[in-house]
Order: structure tokens, then C-alpha cells, then sequence
């Protein structure tokens, strides 16, 4: 016959800080750690430690990467050459100086400038 607990007293569970709970979970996580000695070392039962585990694990675990479509275009092609109406020519005294739409303004002035001192 085996003995049987009647006195009808319900089981009380202990309770555990959140701290010391990721604590526990942290030193199962360190290399060469079991489960089952931390939770000897701290008189936890290694079946609660494992489910603190995945709960924590759950809860930090970030959501799966989505692939993001993509479309390829083709590089745009080079400008092409200034047609003969985006070029202009101009004289200063015996020189003749040819510029295109793309020429800088500022180089263009000390080009002149420059001309102009001769």
C-alpha cells in the first residue's frame, strides 16, 4: 500500500525573479555548460530551466528575413556627343575657344579671363 497525502494541502510553487530567471539561462548558455548542473547549482528543476529557455529565446528571437524583389535595369548609356547646336565658338582677339553644353561655367570665365589679360 502506498501512502497518500489527504490533509487536502495544495502544493505551492515557488517563485522566481525575473532577473535570476535569465540569470539561470545565461549560465546554461556559456560554453561547456550543462543544463542540469546550473540548475543543481541553483536547486531549480532542469525541466523549468529548459522551458525558461525557450521562452526567452521566443521573445529575442528576431522575425525571419524577407526576401525583398529586385529588378535588374541596364546601366544608362553614355551621353552622347554635343550635336554641332550645343557647341559655340567664341573670339578673343586671335584665339577662338569651342565649348560644349557640359563645359563648367567657372573654368570657362578663368579661361577667358585668362585670354583677355594677353
Amino acid at each position: 500500500m502506498s501512502d497518500m497525502d489527504t490533509s487536502g494541502a495544495k502544493r505551492r510553487y515557488k517563485r522566481w525573479p525575473e532577473a535570476l530567471k535569465r540569470e539561470i539561462v545565461a549560465a546554461t548558455s556559456r560554453p561547456g555548460a550543462s543544463v542540469s548542473v546550473v540548475a543543481r547549482q541553483y536547486d531549480v528543476n532542469a525541466n523549468q530551466v529548459f522551458a525558461w529557455r525557450r521562452r526567452f529565446r521566443a521573445a529575442t528571437e528576431v522575425a525571419t528575413p524577407v526576401l525583398v524583389p529586385v529588378t535588374i535595369t541596364p546601366e544608362p548609356e553614355e551621353k552622347p556627343a554635343p550635336a554641332v547646336s550645343d557647341i559655340i565658338e567664341i573670339e578673343v582677339g586671335d584665339c577662338r575657344v569651342r565649348v560644349g553644353s557640359s563645359f563648367d561655367g567657372r573654368t570657362l570665365k578663368r579661361v577667358l579671363d585668362v585670354l583677355r589679360k594677353r
